[in-house]
């Protein structure tokens, strides 16, 4: 199969050659879908829906009313642009690549090694910020323009905000305190494509009257059809002569492509908008790109210009042997049996019903499900207060951001003596095509001092839906429950019927004088693979799974650990701050001296790359063959 595209000179041959200015403007853009739609299937994950309604203003700012081009991307009186949402990262590729900046290897390196992050990351040429859990753009955008007149230089500032993004609520801390901080030379332009991760915003945290709540914070608002280019140019354009303005860009998520456009999909999905993440099926992107392409073709016949060749990059999906087992998925049948035997049990949820499998709680059990959009310290605090009165909430999120953003809110709670059940979902390195912002490493280290909680990580469904159980029913503390959220690369079996025993892991297998202590589906997998190449060698190793991480039962682990010279201990996690940092000073003080092994540490070291599972395991020497020479080495 071919996936189609243009190359930078078919984008100059546009503006070189057709005059009228909304005409050139609406081919551009169609072009830069094209191209994004086919870096997605390429990478096989991206967010097309949120990309693809954000391409007309793009498209707009860089060709026709920023300075950029003009003055080069490394001028310091450039106008500065970046998106705060971050999911419309292929979009702004597409565009930086018409312009010259990314190459066609690049834009296909999409969610590759070395290639483009699935995020937004400054290290690629073009890209302003990083973005990271939601809401923190406008603040830096401010930032940039307080700098930007300190230091005398010249440029506007424009911050793209998702319109459900605007329910975290530093959103609003960035909105309220411009004027008192002098703040101009922003525009902040809101994309309002009416729909979140899986459902319409309206049905998640409606946002109300905005345009008033903005001009209540002091900003000009204006609203306009973010698809109008001639109404962009002129908006856009004119925010220059405002200090800090404010637009509301009425989009259609999915825009370009019939059959994801908002309310077509929402219509034939039940309200389910099933294109926001994700890279569609051979035949879906095949009719997609048709789509677009025929449409293009089209405004260069009206404009009467000849038709423009799209190139052709090879795409043959390489075969996997993934199993299809989530981890997640005992987590959220765990949740929908437990309901049904405990009335007290209230699920909360940040955006994320699908990814993190609670909409099964959701249809069984509605009175008890708790939808708090994208705003993790509200939902953690709102669950503190069902926790007080003597309910049992379940908060769920991914762990990058649960764990990070909400902190204060976690041990706020816990200073209260709470029991709340928080799932740490998409947790650990993987999956790292989404980048830095999502990969998980950091947040054992977050808990780990927090007082009185638990730190649980299942190792594959089966023990998920146990350890749910057991945090709902029957822990006495706060309990964190760590998960990956993909499918995961082989099904680890162990004592799927035990019943869950404070401290107690698995041991996989148990002869050899090294020992390799792992956690989670993700890592115990690599040291499986390095432990049977080992034994093609001739050295045994014992694999040991730590399934609490910060509590540990003597029997276990002096049975684990008797007569070793080597424990190397590998953490999905940077190799600061996770189970080593508690497991370590435990065997000090339990075991005698003379029983200790030397001890070895890997983690994630640094920021983790992104990638494909098996580049980014490799780059952190976190596979199975890296861990095999490692352990081969001693």
């Amino acid at each position: 199969m071919d996936l189609l595209y243009f190359r930078e000179n078919d984008f100059r041959f546009v503006t070189d050659n057709v005059i009228d200015q909304a005409a050139r403007l609406g081919i551009l853009a169609d072009m830069s879908r094209v191209n994004t739609f086919s870096e997605v299937k390429m990478a096989g994950s991206g967010h097309l829906g949120s990309s693809l309604s954000a391409t007309d203003v793009m498209t707009v700012l860089y060709y026709e009313v920023m300075n950029i081009r003009r003055v080069g991307f490394d001028s310091p009186n450039r106008d500065i642009f970046f998106s705060s949402k971050g999911h419309d990262a292929p979009a702004q590729y597409a565009i930086l690549h018409s312009l010259g900046l990314l190459s066609e290897d690049q834009l296909f390196g999409l969610r590759r090694l070395g290639g483009l992050d699935g995020h937004p990351d400054r290290r690629i040429p073009g890209i302003e910020m990083n973005t990271g859990s939601l809401g923190m753009g406008l603040s830096k955008g401010k930032g940039v323009a307080l700098g930007k007149r300190l230091l005398d230089q010249e440029g506007r500032v424009f911050v793209l905000l998702g319109d459900g993004e605007l329910q975290e609520g530093q959103n609003y801390e960035a909105l309220q305190s411009a004027g008192p901080q002098g703040v101009s030379g922003v525009t902040v332009m809101i994309d309002r494509n009416a729909v979140q991760t899986d459902r319409a915003v309206d049905d998640i945290v409606t946002l109300g009257d905005l345009e008033s709540k903005l001009r209540t914070f002091g900003w000009d608002v204006v609203v306009v059809d973010g698809h109008d280019f001639q109404s962009l140019v002129k908006t856009l354009s004119g925010s220059r002569s405002v200090p800090r303005q404010a637009i509301i860009l009425n989009t259609i998520k999915g825009k370009g492509i019939s059959f994801m456009e908002h309310p077509a999909a929402l219509g034939l999905n039940d309200g389910f908008y099933p294109w926001h993440s994700g890279a569609p099926s051979d035949d879906v992107f095949l009719r997609g790109q048709s789509e677009l392409v025929e449409r293009v073709e089209t405004r260069l016949s009206d404009a009467g210009v000849a038709k423009i060749e799209c190139s052709k990059r090879d795409y043959s999906k390489a075969s996997s042997s993934v199993t299809r087992e989530y981890v997640l998925d005992g987590f959220g049948r765990a949740l929908v049996d437990e309901g049904s035997e405990n009335e007290r049990l209230v699920v909360l949820d940040a955006d994320l019903e699908a990814d993190c499998k609670l909409d099964g709680f959701r249809k069984a059990y509605p009175d008890r499900f708790i939808e708090c959009g994208i705003a993790e310290q509200d939902m953690v605090s709102t669950a503190a207060g069902l926790a007080s009165v003597g309910l049992v909430p379940v908060v769920s999120s991914f762990s990058s951001f649960l764990s990070s953003r909400s902190n204060e809110q976690i041990y706020n709670s816990e200073t209260e003596h709470n029991k709340v059940i928080y799932g740490f979902n998409y947790a650990g390195v993987l999956p790292a095509g989404p980048g830095k912002s999502h990969q998980s490493v950091r947040d054992i280290s977050l808990v780990s001092s927090l007082p009185d909680i638990e730190i649980i990580a299942p190792i594959n469904q089966d023990e998920a839906y146990a350890m749910t159980r057991y945090a709902v029913a029957n822990a006495r503390s706060s309990v964190v429950l760590r998960m990956p959220i993909g499918p995961m690369p082989t099904s680890i079996a162990v004592h799927g019927d035990r019943q869950p025993k404070v401290g107690v892991g698995h041991l996989l297998r148990s002869s050899g004088e090294t020992a390799i202590v792992s956690y989670g589906p993700v890592i115990t997998s690599e040291t499986m693979k390095a432990a049977d190449v080992l034994s093609l060698g001739g050295v045994d190793v014992r694999i040991v799974i730590a399934t609490w991480l910060n509590r540990f039962d003597k029997a276990f682990w002096e049975q684990s650990m008797s007569r070793l010279k080597h424990l190397i201990i590998v953490e999905d996690h940077s190799s600061v701050g996770g189970l080593a940092s508690m497991l370590i000073p435990w065997l000090v003080d339990e075991l005698e001296p003379t029983d200790l092994p030397r001890i070895h540490v890997l983690g994630v070291d640094g920021i983790p790359e992104c990638g494909t599972p098996a580049e980014v395991l490799s780059f952190h020497k976190l596979d199975g063959a890296s861990l095999a020479e490692f352990a081969r080495a001693l």
